[in-house]
């Protein structure tokens, strides 16, 4: 499967539901991928769907059953919906979320998240056309720079501490992710940080990133802000930036910002990977208030599963899939551009309606 030859109908997409509106939005984006990756000439779509969530702990006592990890250990990628884990029962809801628990499995180290303005939908910043890079698996984030348990820990019940990691090898690689993908964009890449307090921890993710980038990839434009500074930037002006590496919990904070700052977060798509794998992944949540109504947003999805159709077909040479990647990101934005968006984008479109227009387009195009 890991041929440069190899073709979309040789690989096994897996499908995690999630809970909440993950049951409509999955299915949605699964037949958008389906005719999508069909008509690139691609071939079928095998899936796989695995067991994740509230489903998963009413059928197997667990969130994230062993064996769904066993099987995303042979599937180069898979879409994981939204999941709600603040509503599981205990013990499971203060433990590590299912998507970091695959996250940590799998060394999913870079979050790729996009924020891009898309026609008819009003956005702060409308000209936004950027990319966060997060490193995803240490940082100042306690559930991911530990190899057992939490950085988090109590020593007296009215004393909390946190452990913040960053080592030269996870900068290394973050930033050889982010200037690469400057190389495909604006050739320009701002590396955020805190370097004037965090001296020491950020301080090695700002130097590490630069050294990288004035090695390796000289071509590419550098410079670097503080986390604070940056959120007053993107909002004074968004377009001058085109991509931002950053650490984990900035990366988090950022992406949210820039996701309404060009729109929505109901369109900001995102995609964990690692150098093997990738997870597509809405930048939003389960949104359970709404679930089951027929009112929920697949764009963020939607273009989520273009990334990581964009990302198996980089790594296979293979164009049926950078085709069908294409064919979803043009018929989701002429769908909204021509006016037909669910309620949170001030359409009247429910979730099927806006998913068979997507589809008609995909088709069509």
């Amino acid at each position: 499967m890991s041929g440069a030859t190899a073709n979309i109908s040789d690989t096994r997409i897996g499908v995690l539901l999630g809970d909440g509106i993950g049951h409509e939005i999955v299915p949605a984006t699964q037949r958008v991928v389906s005719a999508a990756v069909t008509a690139a000439g691609g071939g079928d779509v095998d899936w796989v769907e695995l067991p994740l969530g509230l489903g998963a702990i009413e059928s197997h006592g667990t969130p994230i059953p062993e064996s769904t990890l066993s099987a995303l250990d042979e599937l180069d990628a898979w879409i994981l919906g939204p999941h709600d884990s603040a509503a599981y029962p205990e013990p499971f809801r203060g433990r590590l979320t299912p998507g970091g628990v695959v996250r940590k499995r799998f060394d999913l180290f870079a979050n790729i998240r996009p924020a891009r303005s898309l026609e008819g939908v009003a956005s702060t910043v409308p000209d936004m056309d950027l990319v966060i890079v997060r490193e995803n698996t240490e940082g100042l984030y306690a559930d991911r720079n530990m190899f057992a348990g939490s950085g988090e820990f109590m020593p007296t019940p009215d004393v909390a501490l946190a452990v913040g990691v960053v080592t030269r090898k996870a900068c290394e690689r973050i930033a050889h992710t982010a200037f690469a993908l400057a190389r495909t964009r604006g050739r320009h890449v701002t590396i955020v940080h805190k370097a004037n307090v965090l001296s020491m921890t950020t301080g090695l993710f700002r130097d590490v990133c630069r050294e990288v980038g004035e090695r390796d990839y000289p071509d590419v434009r550098i410079d670097d802000e503080h986390v604070d500074a940056m959120t007053a930037h993107l909002v004074r002006r968004g377009r001058d930036f085109d991509v931002v590496v950053t650490e984990n919990m900035f990366g988090d904070i950022l992406s949210d910002l820039t996701g309404e700052l060009s729109g929505s977060l109901g369109t900001a798509p995102s995609i964990n990977s690692s150098e093997t794998k990738v997870m597509a992944q809405a930048a939003h949540g389960a949104a359970p208030d709404i679930a089951g109504h027929n009112r929920a947003n697949p764009t963020a999805l939607m273009l989520s599963a273009a990334m990581m159709l964009e990302w198996l077909g980089d790594r296979r040479k293979d164009r049926h899939l950078g085709g069908a990647a294409h064919r979803i990101r043009d018929a989701v934005r002429v769908t909204i551009a021509s006016g037909v968006a669910t309620a949170d984008l001030g359409g009247l479109a429910s979730t099927g309606e806006f998913t068979e227009t997507v589809l008609a387009r995909t088709l069509r195009r």
